[in-house]
């Protein structure tokens, strides 16, 4: 995200805070607490882990009631920050970015261990080293979020500038502008775009981010107020979750069949694939403990993040996320 957007959205959440409902009275027993989730991405086989634990009813037993929200990730930072929301799924810059606009979020379980950007060419653009980006049509989602993070932070490692390469905003249809070669390289999710172009026939080159820079990745965020008032909220929230993702870890055939019930267009895909997809996902869970926040990623998160001029100044890591609520 822009600085520019985030200004924005800080004005919208600190009028939005002054009129905010908080946390409202505590459920009686028997009745469950009803939580919008915002995701950030449309739904996929990639939240297996979330759908299981719904369906498995581990949120259940913990209160809880899940509404899954496929919002932009932005959407569901500005809402968390704002006590709008309690929860939402965003990758690991935002938390930094935010913070340092002054917008209250924490991140409080670790989903994914490892940065999960990378950059994807046809064997043809002898795309072998991040210095190899030099010259390239690079398509992606657009300059914002984890895939442009991923980018950039490749390219500070090349030592290469924007005016180096040629960028493409192309939404989310990285697959079909690499199949087509409207763009020549593309920047995706380790999880889904190669597992399909590779499924298509295509000979790839792959450059992963986390093989040069460790860095912050996808998690759950509250804000600081849900913190200091209703912290047994959030120990239910991610102990429901973190063993919707064992369980996924465990059983990934069974949660990816509960995945039918929430992927529109599932039956149709090709199914072998879209179980890769879920198998890559599986990969990169952070299960060494499960939901467990590195201090070294975040502080590598914030050196790339303030090179990229996207924080002006650095934040105090240690009120940006807590490992608390996974014991």
């Amino acid at each position: 995200m822009k600085n520019g957007k985030m200004i924005l959205v800080l004005a919208i959440i600190l009028l939005a805070a002054s009129c905010s409902p908080g946390q409202g009275p505590e459920p009686t027993p028997g009745e469950l607490t009803h939580i919008r989730l915002p995701m950030g991405y449309i739904p996929n086989v990639q939240y297996a882990p979330f759908y299981a634990a719904v369906e498995e009813g581990f949120y259940a037993e913990e209160g809880l009631e899940i509404d899954f929200d496929y919002s932009f990730e932005t959407d569901g930072v500005a809402l968390v920050g704002a006590n709008e929301l309690q929860f939402s799924l965003v990758s690991g810059e935002q938390v930094p970015i935010a913070r340092a606009e002054g917008i209250p979020i924490v991140y409080v379980m670790a989903w994914y261990k490892e940065y999960p950007v990378a950059v994807i060419a046809k064997s043809e653009q002898n795309l072998k080293e991040p210095q190899d980006l030099a010259g390239k049509r690079v398509g992606l989602p657009g300059l914002f979020g984890a895939n442009y993070v991923g980018l950039r932070a490749l390219m500070e490692y090349a030592g290469l500038e924007e005016k180096d390469l040629t960028l493409e905003s192309v939404g989310f249809n990285q697959v079909e502008v690499l199949a087509t070669d409207t763009s020549e390289v593309i920047v995706g999710y380790i999880t889904n775009e190669p597992v399909q172009l590779a499924a298509m026939g295509y000979d790839l080159n792959i450059i992963r981010v986390s093989d040069y820079l460790d860095l912050v990745s996808n998690g759950l965020i509250t804000n600081q107020t849900t913190i200091d008032e209703n912290p047994d909220l959030i120990r239910r929230m991610v102990r429901a979750t973190l063993r919707g993702i064992q369980f996924t870890v465990e059983h990934p055939r069974e949660a990816f069949q509960y995945c039918f019930k929430y992927v529109d267009g599932l039956e149709d895909a090709d199914q072998d694939v879209q179980m890769q997809v879920l198998e890559s996902s599986v990969a990169l869970y952070q299960t060494n403990p499960y939901g467990y926040s590195h201090p070294e990623a975040w502080e590598n998160m914030q050196a790339v993040l303030l090179e990229m001029g996207l924080m002006k100044s650095p934040i105090n890591l240690e009120e940006a996320y807590t490992n608390e609520f996974i014991r």
